[in-house]
C-alpha cells in the first residue's frame, strides 16, 4: 500500500490549496475536482507498477483514502466559517 501515500499527500496539499486559495463559495467545486484528479492519479500510478496482485485493493487504498481526507478537508472548511482562509 505504499502507492497509495503519494496520492494521499498530493490530495492533503490540494484541500490545503483549496482552502488558501479558492473563494469560500467555490470549495464544493474544486473538492470534487480534486477528488477526480485523485482518482485518475491512482490509476496511473496502479497501472505503473505493472503487478496484478492487489491492485484493486491498492486502488480502492489510494481512492478511499483521498475521499476521506476530502471529507474531513469539507467538514474543516465548514467549520472555519467565512473568509477565515481566504
Amino acid at each position: 500500500m505504499k502507492s497509495a501515500i503519494p496520492v494521499w499527500v498530493l490530495v492533503a496539499l490540494a484541500a490545503v490549496l483549496i482552502g488558501l486559495l479558492s473563494p469560500r463559495d467555490q470549495y464544493l467545486i474544486w473538492l470534487p475536482i480534486a477528488l477526480a484528479a485523485s482518482v485518475v492519479l491512482s490509476f496511473c500510478i496502479q497501472l505503473a507498477l505493472q503487478r496484478k496482485e492487489g491492485l484493486v485493493d491498492r486502488t480502492m487504498a489510494s481512492t478511499g483514502g483521498s475521499l476521506l481526507l476530502l471529507v474531513a478537508a469539507t467538514g474543516i472548511l465548514w467549520a472555519v466559517g467565512p473568509g477565515a482562509l481566504a
